[in-house]
């Protein structure tokens, strides 16, 4: 098969290559999935440029996320679940068959059922973003009632955190630095889009409604405005690290009773990825899930489209294997 392989981290033109490599074969619990689509995450740039290193085992095929079509089971798995469509999570983490090739092998449970309506596309834009955003949400219980201010609502894990909070009953305020972004978000169903570049943005906010959960993208950039905007004994939820470690003005923090939790998507228990990953499928299926603009890019051109994930493009980066 073709695949994108790395054997040692660096920038992307210059460790990136596309090769034949022998096709993986599904062992216990496994399924092959031949991949029609593969996204791209800040997780998969960071890990190629050493940025975030793991190990690397003889090679590595890049992508957590994807979506195709099962072609082969291994012992324990269900041969009916042959030519059934899937989208893909994690099929990176401790392993070397990312979704940035012709196939790839996972463990059964992390090939979820693809609805008919969703498309491949679709599909590979889920996984960590989509996960992310639901564990976010929900590890604390339901948000049905509540108000949810998402930091970076025209990003992947804002996006899915939006529609996510509406499908579940909650008021959902978001923040964006730009028109196109504020478009992005008002198409995902937020409420209220505020640029949290104006001089007036926590009073916007604080208008719309005391916040009782914070979706947060960037802690140290936003702990100024989430804590002037989030009520007492509200709670602050981050999944992405900065460059520089953020400040806690710890008697502010004391003042609101605040909580503030930490989320690492490859450390959150099975149970509750399982649990994400039936949510996402039924939301799909209900057809209340959209994605972002895509940019499409063949395997051929990996390295560019890894240089435009980098950049901050808007939307989402997918490889067409």
């Amino acid at each position: 098969m073709r695949a994108a392989v790395y054997s040692e981290t660096g920038k992307a033109a210059d460790v990136l290559h596309v090769e034949e490599i022998p096709r993986p074969e599904p062992g216990p619990g496994e399924v092959l999935v031949r991949v029609y689509a593969s996204g791209i995450n800040p997780t998969d740039y960071k890990a190629r440029s050493g940025a975030v290193p793991r190990p690397i085992d003889e090679f590595q095929i890049p992508h957590q996320d994807g979506a195709g079509v099962i072609e082969a089971v291994g012992p324990g798995v269900d041969p009916g679940r042959v030519g059934q469509r899937v989208w893909l999570f994690l099929a990176a983490a401790g392993r070397r068959w990312g979704t940035a090739a012709e196939y790839t092998v996972v463990p059964g449970r992390q090939a979820v059922p693809l609805p008919d309506g969703a498309s491949f596309e679709l599909g590979a834009q889920l996984g960590v973003p989509a996960m992310t955003a639901h564990y976010c949400l929900f590890c604390d219980g339901p948000v049905n009632g509540q108000t949810v201010l998402v930091a970076g609502g025209a990003g992947s894990v804002g996006h899915f955190a939006i529609e996510l909070a509406k499908r579940a009953g909650a008021r959902v305020v978001t923040t964006v630095s730009s028109p196109e972004k504020a478009a992005l978000a008002e198409e995902a169903g937020a409420e209220e889009v505020v640029n949290y570049r104006s001089p007036d943005a926590v009073d916007q906010i604080k208008a719309f409604g005391p916040v009782d959960r914070v979706i947060e993208v960037a802690l140290g950039a936003n702990l100024k405005l989430d804590l002037a905007a989030v009520r007492s004994h509200g709670t602050i939820v981050t999944y992405a690290a900065e460059a520089a470690d953020p400040v806690l003005p710890m008697r502010a923090c004391m003042s609101a009773n605040l909580t503030l939790k930490f989320v690492l998507l490859y450390g959150v228990p099975m149970a509750a990825l399982e649990k994400a990953a039936a949510d996402i499928t039924a939301a799909l299926a209900a057809g209340v899930f959209t994605g972002l603009p895509v940019q499409k890019f063949p395997l051929a051109d990996i390295a560019a489209a890894h240089e435009a994930a980098e950049s901050g493009v808007l939307g989402k980066v997918v490889v067409i294997p």
